[in-house]
């Protein structure tokens, strides 16, 4: 029980961190956002495939996974990357998650499920907390970006319902990334020989923060949690990765010197335990 909580902590901050990264390379130019996503979607592909050698060796060699969920991950971290140029860590993932959730709900009440008055409770409370959080009376957060982060939090909601039942995740997942290879260096090829300034595209700092944000906080940080994820019970593995926007508003402040407002303390407590209630009360019914 001790290294299940250690290793859920491990993944958990491993998602905190891609915000991070994405932040601290994107928010000063050290890095463009189209170079960024496919050095992230490249490495962790790259990474992936190392892992997936190493587990296959007595399988077939056909590549796992999906066209369609690569995708969704495709679009995930593309509008992830560009997103972040503009807002602050803290927002975006309060931003991302609650729209991977609402996409992933919504998507139960379309397919017949009926929620119950808490679950509604729930929902109505995440969405009260989100409307505040990009309402004018706040420090409104740029609405192109916010719309980029809904559209990532919606695609990553359709990767995680595709990915409902898989048999085996880690290969599913190193699969979906080695299928992105042709959109990321696709990325990669126009972020260097199409833009106005690709000298500065490729800076050693911002390739060491895509890499690290695609090998440590994505590729790693996917192997560890679908290796704990079977030992914890339903509700706890969806109720815990509600953590990732609080380590990610704390690294913020201590890491990017983001400031930390009540205002957004208030629209996280009210969107998080929204989503909190929200979970428990579907898992239970």
């Amino acid at each position: 029980m001790p290294m299940t909580a250690f290793l859920t902590a491990i993944a958990m901050i491993a998602f905190a961190a891609n915000s991070i990264l994405a932040r601290e390379a994107l928010a000063d130019g050290a890095m463009d956002a189209a170079a960024f996503t496919g050095l992230r979607l490249a490495s962790g592909a790259v990474a992936l495939a190392l892992v997936l050698a190493l587990r296959r060796t007595a399988k077939g060699k056909v590549v796992p996974g999906s066209w369609l969920s690569a995708l969704a991950l495709f679009v995930y971290a593309i509008a992830f990357s560009f997103a972040y140029v503009q807002l602050g860590a803290a927002t975006g993932a309060l931003v991302l998650f609650v729209s991977v959730q609402l996409t992933m709900i919504g998507w139960g009440i379309v397919r017949g499920e009926r929620p119950r008055v808490m679950q509604w409770a729930g929902i109505v409370m995440a969405l009260a907390g989100f409307v505040y959080l990009v309402s004018p009376a706040l420090t409104r957060p740029d609405p192109v970006a916010t719309t980029l982060m809904i559209t990532a939090g919606s695609a990553w909601g359709v990767y995680s319902l595709r990915g409902r039942g898989s048999r085996d995740p880690i290969d599913d997942t190193a699969g979906n990334f080695i299928r992105t290879m042709p959109l990321a260096l696709a990325l990669l090829a126009f972020a260097i020989l199409v833009q106005d300034n690709p000298a500065g595209t490729l800076s050693g700092r911002g390739i060491g923060l895509a890499v690290a944000s695609g090998v440590l906080a994505s590729a790693a940080g996917y192997v560890v949690w679908y290796r704990v994820l079977p030992h914890l019970a339903a509700i706890a593995a969806a109720i815990v990765q509600l953590s990732v926007p609080v380590i990610t508003a704390a690294a913020g402040v201590l890491l990017l010197a983001e400031p930390l407002t009540i205002e957004l303390v208030f629209a996280g407590m009210l969107i998080l335990s929204g989503l909190a209630l929200a979970i428990a009360a579907r898992q239970k019914a």
